[in-house]
């Protein structure tokens, strides 16, 4: 069976186009989002990165190792995080060793309730990504809904806002945005990731948190364009880099403005997402 970590090539092969986009620099907001009660002024954050080793998930360490923030990663295979190709530049595939906030690696199954819940008790955690995949025969029919579930109850037992989920175009109400081809393996080859991607949504938008679920077009490991567009219509392509970028906005940005919905994301077409530069934004205000 095909699994959910081939989803990006599929999305290559049968939906994406070819743009040379510009490159916008901009900057996104530092401010930590602490747990109630605590100070919103430190300009950096403690961020749990669920799925560290993974393709995005990595460019979501790498660039906040980079920003200063700390993260604690979990993953089944610690020694796999390395420098991500998009961010990355010459030194992809090194280790981790970057300078500015540091990094603790936790290794353990996501699925695993007491590895989850040491995780956030153990830690000052600000805000989570959850970006997870991995084959099926491997992982189960059911990682991501029950692996984000322990995440979700981790959270809240341990006063956590701030959640980032990467799903998929063409889960819940996306269908139409995705690709005729891709439809098609969404019905037949991917049917059993699709459920439990569609599970994993439904766990998330019951949860109370401040979440963001994240549907990214296809991926690819080219270096960030700072292009972020939100779609309404069918997806194109998208640097792993700029979606790292967009959830890490999504933990750190108090007023981000799609806390509670479930944003398409693509290079192309749409309406660009414009980060905040505001002061407010980096709590100057």
């Amino acid at each position: 069976m095909m699994s959910f970590s081939h989803l990006p090539v599929i999305f290559l092969l049968f939906g994406s186009v070819h743009v040379t986009f510009s490159f916008r620099p901009t900057t996104i907001s530092s401010l930590s989002l602490r747990r109630q009660g605590q100070s919103t002024t430190s300009l950096d954050a403690t961020i749990a990165v669920i799925g560290a080793s993974g393709l995005l998930a990595s460019e979501c360490v790498y660039q906040c190792l980079k920003a200063g923030d700390n993260v604690i990663g979990l993953t089944r295979n610690p020694q796999n995080v390395v420098v991500p190709n998009g961010s990355g530049g010459d030194d992809k595939g090194k280790p981790m060793d970057v300078a500015g906030g540091s990094l603790k690696l936790i290794g353990g199954d996501v699925t695993n309730k007491d590895t989850v819940d040491r995780l956030f008790s153990e830690n000052n955690i600000d805000g989570c990504i959850i970006s997870l995949g991995g084959k099926t025969k491997e992982v189960g029919d059911t990682m991501l809904q029950v692996g984000t579930a322990n995440v979700v109850n981790a959270m809240k037992s341990n006063n956590v806002k701030r959640l980032a989920v990467v799903s998929s175009i063409g889960v819940g109400d996306s269908e139409n945005q995705a690709p005729f081809f891709f439809k098609i393996l969404m019905k037949t080859a991917m049917k059993k990731i699709f459920a439990d991607k569609n599970a994993q949504e439904a766990v998330v938008k019951t949860s109370d948190l401040e979440y963001c679920i994240v549907r990214p077009g296809g991926l690819t490991v080219d270096p960030p364009t700072g292009v972020v567009n939100v779609i309404d219509g069918e997806a194109g392509s998208i640097s792993r880099a700029d979606v790292a970028e967009f959830c890490i906005a999504v933990v750190k940005q108090p007023s981000f403005e799609y806390i509670g919905k479930t944003p398409c994301i693509s290079s192309v077409g749409g309406t660009s997402w414009v980060k905040d530069r505001s002061g407010k934004a980096r709590g100057m205000e």
